[in-house]
């Protein structure tokens, strides 16, 4: 058992890893923006925590991460804004790794996507670019640390029931997506991705790039 808080908590992913990780023993704490979000939190298991991440600094973060673990970050601005993108995924998702070491909360999970890197070659004039390049910073942040991180990049993400199953693609992996694969990637797996990833020591130190297919979530970590 070990204490983890999810920050993003009341995101479509989060909600779905958090009670599987309560299944797995872990406490879950999650952040939230909006005190409405609180009991949908607790009933997912879950003790809710008040923080807007986007008007939060690092000593926040750190306050919020003392006594944990492990953090996962599940958060996003949603994108159309690039001021509030760079904010949240970029900046903020930085602080987070800062303070998660400064707590001494040395296991990190960042979720992030398929393709993500500096080299992304999104032109700066694509609305994608904000994300692109403050996701690719915040990885390479993360890299860069000495927590005992994981990157999660699925595809594009469906509402699809879970399979339990996944294709490791990209980063790190022997195998790339062809012209015409789907990335099509279920919430569902994430959320079973994250769980897998906490519990294996395999995983530390490591980028898994996965779409829907035909391994099961276990053994990738395994």
């Amino acid at each position: 058992m070990s204490n983890v808080i999810i920050v993003g908590g009341h995101g479509k992913v989060a909600q779905l890893a958090t009670p599987l990780l309560v299944e797995a023993g872990h406490k879950v704490t999650s952040i939230i923006r909006s005190a409405d979000q609180e009991e949908t939190i607790k009933q997912l298991g879950s003790t809710p925590l008040l923080l807007d991440i986007e008007t939060s600094n690092q000593d926040d973060l750190a306050k919020a991460f003392a006594g944990q673990d492990a953090v996962v970050w599940a958060a996003g601005a949603g994108g159309g804004n690039p001021d509030r993108t760079y904010a949240v995924d970029r900046d903020a998702a930085i602080a987070s790794m800062d303070a998660a070491q400064g707590a001494n909360a040395m296991r990190y999970i960042m979720i992030s996507y398929l393709g993500a890197s500096l080299e992304h070659g999104v032109d700066k004039d694509n609305s994608f670019f904000p994300y692109a390049e403050s996701k690719a910073l915040a990885d390479e942040h993360l890299m860069d640390s000495d927590l005992h991180w994981t990157i999660l990049g699925p595809g594009s993400l469906t509402l699809e029931d879970p399979s339990n199953t996944i294709r490791r693609v990209g980063r790190m992996s022997d195998d790339s997506l062809g012209e015409n694969d789907s990335k099509d990637t279920s919430r569902a797996n994430v959320a079973n991705a994250i769980a897998a990833a906490l519990s294996s020591e395999k995983s530390v130190n490591n980028i898994v790039d996965f779409v829907d297919g035909d391994t099961p979530i276990e053994d990738i970590f395994r």
